[in-house]
């Protein structure tokens, strides 16, 4: 045997052994599903087509719930309503000379910051205890001065309020300047309040805006907040307003432009949205047949009779080479902590046999061409 044969014969032989551990990006299709035909499979396969995607997308939502609470929207009184903890300054004038409320050589008596105590009264002299939690400064007034009335009934009262900490709202985070706002009116809304405390920086990604009231938490995207005004929710007193970066993502990996933590931005993605993220599908490496979304079920979510995932572990397979997968992908959801795999195509691995048997022959050339 010649020698350049031999050394093509020895090396051919050394590449049979191993051509199955060729260096590759990602698995190929058939390596993650090959499972799927075991009598008792650990993980369920599903060919995700248009036909069935109206189903699957009634299965439930992993990562987050679906979709977000937010409070009805309801309209105030654009008037400010006296509550505990407010004070209100009572100004009453009397023109009466030897008058029982103001002191010679003066027309009125002012009393600042009388404080509405947790009965909603506040105390005015000679006639105790008055309520006027409720009421607005025009009512709380006019209450006042019918009380005053069987004592001095030539007063006339005047009253404004500084309305106290518990009419406040608070911005905590993610706005241009945080802090507590008080409440104008009952007719204070959140995009009121936004916009108070100087907006929301247009760096943060895909902004969500949370609402603490009380023991609920309320959220909804910015974006949807400024769509409508039927989410422009009334504000309560002690209500907590924070704006953060929507934390959710999905895992990219494979033959893709990147392989990283995808975060969402916007509420919704569907597996064409995906894929745009992770840069697309490589031309050179990837399988278009083989897209796969790698999702997990929590077990109290299993359904054995199909009307939901029939195992813990599902993979979903989508074929982008026809008109039916690519339809079918673009109205199947990512949910948030799953994984979108670009699978290598098969193609890849041969070219690269060949891309080797060539070199080989080469190199079987050369040694051939030294050893004369």
């Amino acid at each position: 045997m010649r020698p350049n044969i031999r050394i093509a014969a020895i090396l051919l032989a050394f590449l049979a052994l191993s051509a199955c551990s060729l260096p590759r990006g990602a698995a190929l299709q058939s390596e993650v599903l090959k499972e799927q035909d075991a009598t008792y499979p650990t993980f369920q396969v599903v060919q995700v087509t248009r036909a069935n995607v109206p189903s699957i997308a009634r299965w439930p939502a992993t990562g987050w719930h679906g979709h977000f609470h937010w409070p009805n929207t309801s309209e105030g009184s654009d008037a400010s309503v006296i509550r505990t903890g407010d004070s209100v300054d009572v100004t009453i004038w009397d023109s009466q000379e030897n008058s029982l409320i103001t002191n010679p050589g003066q027309k009125f008596t002012r009393l600042e910051g009388v404080e509405v105590g947790t009965d909603g009264a506040i105390f005015l002299p000679y006639v105790n205890r008055v309520t006027i939690r409720g009421l607005t400064p025009a009512g709380a007034r006019a209450r006042v001065q019918a009380r005053l009335e069987s004592i001095v009934p030539s007063a006339q009262v005047q009253l404004s309020l500084q309305q106290g900490r518990l009419s406040s709202v608070d911005a905590v985070s993610g706005v241009a300047s945080p802090g507590s706002y008080t409440m104008p009116s009952r007719n204070y809304k959140i995009l009121n309040l936004l916009a108070d405390a100087g907006g929301i920086p247009n760096s943060l990604r895909n902004p969500r805006v949370k609402l603490l009231r009380g023991k609920h938490t309320y959220s909804i995207s910015a974006k949807e907040l400024y769509k409508s005004g039927h989410k422009n929710a009334l504000l309560h007193p002690k209500d907590a307003v924070i704006v953060e970066e929507d934390d959710r993502a999905f895992i990219a990996l494979g033959a893709s432009g990147t392989e990283d933590l995808v975060y969402f931005p916007k509420d919704r993605l569907n597996a064409l949205e995906a894929l745009s993220l992770m840069g697309g599908l490589n031309d050179a490496r990837a399988d278009p047949q083989g897209v796969l979304v790698l999702r997990e079920y929590p077990v109290s979510k299993l359904r054995p009779d199909g009307s939901g995932p029939k195992l813990q572990q599902v993979v979903f397979t989508f074929d982008l080479t026809t008109a039916d997968g690519l339809f079918a992908a673009r109205n199947f959801d990512i949910y948030p902590d799953d994984t979108v795999l670009a699978t290598e195509s098969p193609v890849t691995k041969t070219q690269t046999v060949f891309q080797l048997v060539g070199s080989i022959f080469g190199l079987g050339a050369q040694a051939a061409a030294l050893s004369r």
